[in-house]
């Protein structure tokens, strides 16, 4: 079966994750996909096991004479992110896409040219798309079709290799997806998640992040007695929103320079709460900008009153390229087998996290690969039958590059 083949399957399952669970899954139906997966792991010959916290494990045994090369591990999650719905997928195929504009069932929406301008490299390609109405799910079920078929693909063509293990994980999308990995238990030496964009992309270098809660007290009377009285905790909101730099927003940065998001905004005069991700690259800015927000609190609480607005801060990942660093053969051993399959590696710095970060600091190294997939998290989300195929030659030339190795 090919890679897109199961993509096809693994999206019409409702996988999305909750941001306000306590709990690992944060959704119980991250389970209606890692369950059937752990059984497709199993058909093939593979041993795997699904635990309590929705973690699919697999572990590919190396061939007679591959012994001694490291176990490499291939890591992607279940899970969609709750931003969009993921609910009734209803994936529609184009063969022979003209890579101009196309619009999205009858949804209104058009997948077009202007807001992705790549579109035309993809002429002549087999596009998979949504109705427009839902996130398609390629991110990250591409990434778990493409390593169920590389180790279907090894089994059947009886491909020489040392130790595979792969790793499904729930919650990526909400920054929870590695809290109860277990990487003893995997046994890699070091691992891959497929959890990017074009193939051909190998990630070492992402943001530092952080979220901040700001709330604020309002204090609620009739409109007709507020003289001097009330406090909008709304207006105070909006004034605090208002109150960050305007040119430090992801509408107004690019590259290695950070921003600060503001994801969600709700409340009423009584209440109100602003929530934000924090970004950047360099670590000591990521400090300044936690240091604004808090200073910024400071200063709206000598305005309105101490316990007006308050702040917590939490850390969410980490860089990975200071540890690559040390050790930079992971890298490299991706970029070679990228070039070997003729195409040119993509290394730039994402805008954003994996799941690889956290495990690279909890001492796994791991890059992130390109999927072949464009336009996450939203119902534009589309994905190429060719790139995910290269994507399954890539994953094979490093099982082949990796089966070279010595521990």
């Amino acid at each position: 079966m090919r890679a897109y083949e199961r993509l096809l399957n693994y999206v019409k399952i409702h996988t999305a994750s909750a941001d306000d669970a306590e709990t690992v899954p944060s959704t119980a139906r991250q389970f209606d996909l890692a369950r059937p997966l752990c059984d497709e792991l199993k058909a093939l010959g593979i041993e795997a096991e699904v635990d309590e916290h929705c973690y699919v494990r697999g572990w590919l045994p190396a061939t007679p004479g591959y012994e001694g090369a490291p176990c490499v591990a291939f890591i992607a999650h279940v899970d969609t992110v709750p931003d969009f719905s993921g609910e009734g997928v209803k994936p529609r195929v184009i063969e022979n896409y003209d890579g101009g504009d196309l619009p999205l069932g009858k949804s209104g929406r058009t997948l077009s040219v202007k807001a992705f301008p790549h579109l035309p490299k993809l002429a002549g390609r087999t596009l998979i798309v949504t109705d427009g109405t839902t996130l398609l799910g390629a991110d990250d079920k591409a990434g778990v079709a493409e390593a169920v078929t590389l180790l279907e693909e090894l089994i059947e063509r009886k491909i020489p290799h040392g130790k595979v293990a792969v790793c499904f994980t729930p919650d990526e999308e909400v920054g929870r997806g590695t809290a109860f990995f277990d990487i003893p238990r995997l046994g890699a030496d070091f691992g891959y998640t497929i959890d990017g964009g074009f193939e051909g992309e190998v990630v070492y270098e992402n943001f530092n992040a952080a979220a901040a809660t700001v709330s604020v007290a309002g204090f609620n009377v009739h409109p007709g007695e507020a003289t001097g009285i009330m406090k909008n905790a709304c207006l105070i909101a909006a004034e605090f929103a208002a109150a960050l730099p305007a040119d430090e927003t992801p509408a107004t940065t690019g590259g290695r320079k950070g921003f600060y998001h503001l994801t969600d905004l709700s409340g009423n005069v009584e209440a109100a709460t602003l929530r934000y991700i924090l970004r950047d690259h360099d670590a000591k800015k990521l400090e300044e900008k936690k240091r604004t927000v808090e200073k910024l609190v400071a200063t709206f609480n000598e305005k309105y009153g101490d316990g007006t607005v308050g702040v917590e801060i939490r850390d969410q990942y980490r860089n990975m390229k200071e540890k690559i660093d040390e050790t930079p053969f992971v890298v490299d051993l991706a970029l070679e087998a990228t070039k070997e399959c003729g195409v040119t590696p993509i290394s730039e710095p994402i805008r954003g996290g994996t799941d690889g970060a956290n495990l690279t600091w909890q001492g796994l190294p791991c890059p992130n690969l390109g999927t072949g997939g464009f336009g996450f998290h939203g119902p534009y989300e589309h994905i190429t039958v060719e790139g995910m195929d290269v994507v399954v030659k890539i994953l094979h030339a490093i099982v082949r590059k990796v089966s070279k190795l010595k521990k």
